[in-house]
């Protein structure tokens, strides 16, 4: 899901989600974000139409990944979001099976699955989705993400442990104030905040955002 994940293999990786315009992503990106999520998910309160969005998605600086945020999209949709000429990635963020996934990945599609956690067995299945990137995020009834909740990141240690191989992204309830811990006792491939770094649902604090990023590298060195 990260254009770097190949290089600089110690650094940790930040993605900026639930942006909804131009100047939002030209921060983020000048703040020094990895990645940016745009929200595909129709009735979230961060939702972006594509069709509207596409002339200012297509001017962002490649520097960036462009990431997808779908919730139970059909084979059809999701190639097809995927081939969009200003997406890089997909992440997927429903009830997606582990065939449907399979077939993302033949295709060569890159995506990571969104793992919701609450327990143990929350994560029982993570491995099976065919891909390396796994982002752990709180559960949030009738919600997709972006519920500004944490969920315990004792769970998440665990998992990055134990499974080695997959680069665990995370998600849920991430601040300014507490991504240094987090970071600090998950050792993350990657980390990814939506509301922590928002003034209001859909408009990022840009000086939240830079604190963000700051105190993630710090953490993450």
């Amino acid at each position: 899901m990260f254009k770097t994940e190949s290089e600089a293999e110690g650094r940790l990786r930040i993605k900026i989600c639930g942006v909804t315009n131009a100047a939002d992503a030209l921060a983020a990106i000048d703040c020094g974000t990895d990645a940016l999520g745009f929200n595909f998910v129709p009735h979230s309160k961060r939702y972006l139409d594509i069709n509207s969005a596409a002339y200012w998605m297509a001017t962002l600086p490649s520097s960036a990944t462009r990431v997808a945020i779908l919730a139970n999209p059909s084979f059809e949709e999701a190639i097809g979001i995927a081939a969009l000429p200003f997406i890089d990635a997909l992440q997927l963020h429903g009830n997606e099976s582990p065939a449907l996934c399979q077939r993302l990945a033949e295709c060569g599609i890159q995506f990571a699955k969104a793992i919701p956690v609450s327990n143990k067995a929350f994560l029982q299945n993570a491995v099976s989705f065919h891909t390396t990137t796994v982002v752990l995020d709180s559960t949030s009834e009738g919600q997709f993400g972006g519920s500004g909740r944490a969920f315990p990141w004792e769970l998440a240690r665990q998992f990055a442990r134990a499974q080695p191989a997959l680069k665990i992204v995370l998600a849920g309830g991430l601040t300014p104030e507490n991504v240094g811990s987090a970071v600090a006792e998950v050792r993350p491939f990657g980390v990814d905040v939506t509301t922590g770094v928002e003034s209001s649902p859909g408009r990022k604090d840009h000086a939240r955002m830079q604190a963000f990023i700051e105190a993630a590298w710090r953490a993450g060195r």
